[in-house]
């Protein structure tokens, strides 16, 4: 069978739109694939760990296939090989090396093998504090960020501080790192929603607060925001009983020294995180 080199040529360089409609059928089809191919999930993650859940599959050998959890140990039990070491390899490398003691071992000829993550659970953080669900969660490729973490832990309980606290390990170096999460939202600087790694540890403190009591009609601990005065206090605390009087308020505060001051208060005086605001009764 005789072929136009020339006539192939020139189809093939031509714009998709002018190509035959089942070429054009077959290169949209092609790149559509190209996510789904083989291994191009595998290659995304990082080094296999305890706790995850691997699927392993022998190329025309159906009955070898096996969805095992990593060990403690950092093995799985595999037909006809038994205890085998994967944990600290990349998925690629393990198949590689199932496939190679299969060779080894005589038991398949050319053996192929594809070794796939159906649970990442080796890689986790710990969420910590004034969160409504504490505890460890794993990070994979859709949860691996700040905001997604503290969402999976359930938010950030009505008593948490809006500062979160995350600490880690980076290039052998301890890090701490203070990161206000609404501020990012109303301005619009997400950049501080950083990205998660293994064995950090996301710590919510408890939000400062303050304390009013006296002559007001809720005397109690109160949420301290930003930039709250003593007039904005003195609201959350449903504002004078009937004999109180916003003349000479008083604010007990704890020094740095420890030492506790009595300091005589203006209603637009800023309040500080655990100040005790005392409002008088009016004498007249």
């Amino acid at each position: 069978m005789k072929v136009n080199w020339r006539f192939e040529a020139e189809t093939i360089q031509r714009p998709l739109w002018r190509q035959p409609i089942w070429r054009q059928l077959a290169l949209l089809i092609g790149i559509a694939l190209l996510p789904f191919a083989p291994g191009s999930l595998a290659e995304t993650r990082e080094l296999l760990g305890a706790g995850d859940t691997i699927r392993v599959t022998v190329f025309q050998n159906p009955d070898l296939t096996t969805e095992a959890r990593i060990s403690e140990q950092g093995t799985i039990a595999f037909p006809l090989l038994g205890e085998i070491a994967l944990a600290g390899q990349r998925p690629v490398d393990a198949g590689a090396r199932i496939a190679d003691q299969l060779r080894r071992g005589r038991l398949i000829t050319n053996a192929q093998v594809n070794v796939s993550v159906v649970q990442l659970r080796s890689r986790q953080v710990s969420v910590l504090g004034q969160v409504v669900r504490p505890g460890r969660y794993a990070l994979d490729d859709t949860s691996s960020r700040l905001v997604d973490i503290l969402a999976v832990a359930g938010g950030i309980s009505p008593t948490g501080d809006d500062i979160v606290v995350v600490t880690g390990t980076r290039d052998g170096k301890t890090t701490r790192q203070e990161i206000d999460v609404p501020a990012m939202y109303r301005t619009g600087n997400v950049s501080r929603n950083i990205e998660l790694q293994n064995g950090d540890t996301v710590f919510v403190q408890r939000a400062p607060v303050f304390y009013i009591y006296g002559e007001v009609q809720r005397s109690g601990a109160y949420r301290l925001e930003p930039a709250t005065s003593v007039m904005n206090a003195l609201s959350l605390g449903g504002g004078l009983t009937v004999r109180g009087t916003s003349r000479g308020v008083r604010i007990h505060r704890k020094m740095s020294d420890g030492t506790i001051q009595k300091l005589d208060a203006n209603l637009t005086d800023a309040v500080q995180a655990n100040d005790v605001i005392y409002i008088r009764e009016s004498l007249f």
